[in-house]
């Protein structure tokens, strides 16, 4: 099975992906700060409810 990929698509390809570096500018320092806090309380938020499950699953039916 041959795939034949024309260089017209290629170029198109290219040209969307640097269409979208163009738009994209390097966060400020308080930006990436505030974004990294957020992330960071979302995934211990989202631990911690796996966790609480976890234990669940696990103590609950040897108690019964």
């Amino acid at each position: 099975m041959e795939l034949k990929v024309k260089p017209e698509e290629i170029s198109n390809k290219l040209n969307e992906y640097l269409r979208i570096l163009k738009l994209v500018r390097r966060p400020k320092s308080d930006e990436f700060f505030k974004v990294s806090k957020i992330a960071g309380a979302a995934m211990l938020l989202i631990g911690s409810i796996g966790f609480s499950i976890y234990i669940l699953m696990t103590v609950l039916p040897k108690g019964f």
